[in-house]
């Protein structure tokens, strides 16, 4: 298997824990995933849900968890909302419903549920839904299953973020069980196009696409430039795609370019780079911003955090805290909301977006426990903050 955290995750330094020569790991029993909780997780990854195209999900989810005791509606948005429990403390549990495309077929195998989504992010999302389903005296659970986290838009979490923020937010995404991301990168992602009067083929000079393919250049070269010793802290400027055509009269070419950008940087600021680095040659080339958001770091030490430390440990594990190259709901909510905000879940990172795509039960079962030992604390935790 491959390790946890290969795609775009970065553990602090310290690293594992060494275990004595000749000394033999601590025996773990691993817990049984419930019937009800494997069909939960199952079921909702047997049901396809592109991003922009999760309604069936959606209306499964909110029918499951209405037989669970919740108050679960679609709201304006399209997500999944489900409410349980009553105050006062208030903790949001948002994972994400949609998934990238590709049919994957649904199935048991060596312990392990294979199908799109069952990583990123049906199977978080599902453990949130299974944890909230025993309220905990004084707490009240929102469980969002948010639409469109896969598209530009975010459309279900920005949604959200209009609503108050509540004491606690657990986003969705898949950490394993024992790890708990606390800060994410941001992103840009920008069209540079090129147009100009068409040119014979034979004529002198370069072609639009090559023309435009030193500007790229330029522009990966001054997000090299930053440097950063760690790969989590370095800008990262990435060619998504090309396009070219002629038409007779015009020649136009054009380019995806997506950064990936390290908390201390701004999005604004990324952009004005690349607008520079784009025109240093004076060649007129329009830049485009297609979808963007800024990077997120949450405190590893605040009280929510501490209280995953402790629900770990309490299962037998260490806790890891996680850096992520990718994106997530946080980038959206954290910076509106600004309460303490994890991203947790079941499943290795690593399976993200793969034809490989799955999840192994008993991580699915351990992370359950996980967040209801998260519930317990928040019960005692958030009020005495007050």
């Amino acid at each position: 298997m491959t390790p946890r955290g290969w795609k775009g995750a970065e553990p602090p330094a310290g690293g594992e824990a060494v275990l004595p020569p000749g000394a033999e790991p601590p025996a773990r029993e691993e817990p049984a995933l419930p019937a009800q909780d494997l069909e939960l997780v199952r079921g909702l990854v047997s049901i396809p849900s592109v991003s922009r195209d999760e309604r069936a999900a959606v209306a499964w989810l909110v029918d499951r968890m209405r037989e669970r005791g919740f108050l679960a509606h679609v709201d304006e948005a399209g997500n999944a909302v489900g409410e349980i429990g009553d105050g006062p403390a208030h903790v949001v549990l948002l994972g994400h419903i949609d998934t990238v495309p590709g049919e994957i077929a649904v199935r048991i195998e060596d312990g392990e549920l294979v199908g799109r989504g069952a990583v990123d992010a049906k199977g978080p999302l599902a453990a949130f839904v299974s944890a909230a389903s025993e309220p905990v005296s004084g707490v009240k659970v929102t469980v969002v299953g948010a639409v469109e986290e896969e598209s530009p838009t975010s459309r279900g979490a920005r949604h959200r973020a209009l609503h108050p923020a509540p004491d606690w937010c657990v986003i969705g995404e898949p950490s394993g069980w024992d790890g708990v991301t606390v800060a994410y990168k941001g992103r840009l992602v920008a069209d540079l196009t090129l147009e100009r009067p068409a040119r014979h083929g034979a004529a002198p000079g370069s072609t639009v696409s090559e023309e435009i393919l030193a500007a790229w250049e330029r522009a990966r070269e001054a997000a090299s430039a930053r440097g950063g010793t760690r790969a989590f802290d370095r800008l990262d400027c990435r060619l998504e795609g090309m396009w070219s055509e002629n038409d007779g009269l015009s020649e136009r070419a054009r380019l995806r370019v997506g950064y990936r950008i390290p908390p201390g940087s701004l999005v604004d600021d990324v952009e004005r780079e690349l607008r520079a680095a784009t025109s240093a040659s004076g060649t007129a080339i329009d830049v485009r911003r297609v979808a963007s958001e800024e990077p997120a770091r949450t405190e590893r030490t605040s009280d929510l955090a501490r209280a995953f430390v402790r629900a770990i440990g309490d299962a037998g594990g260490k806790a890891t805290f996680l850096l992520k190259s990718g994106t997530s709901d946080m980038n959206v909510l954290a910076p509106v909301w600004r309460c303490p905000m994890v991203a947790y879940g079941p499943g290795d990172s690593a399976y993200d977006h793969t034809p490989m795509e799955r999840l192994r039960l008993d991580e699915h079962a351990r992370a359950i426990a996980v967040l209801r030992g998260v519930l317990r604390r928040a019960g005692a935790s958030i009020p005495a903050q007050r």
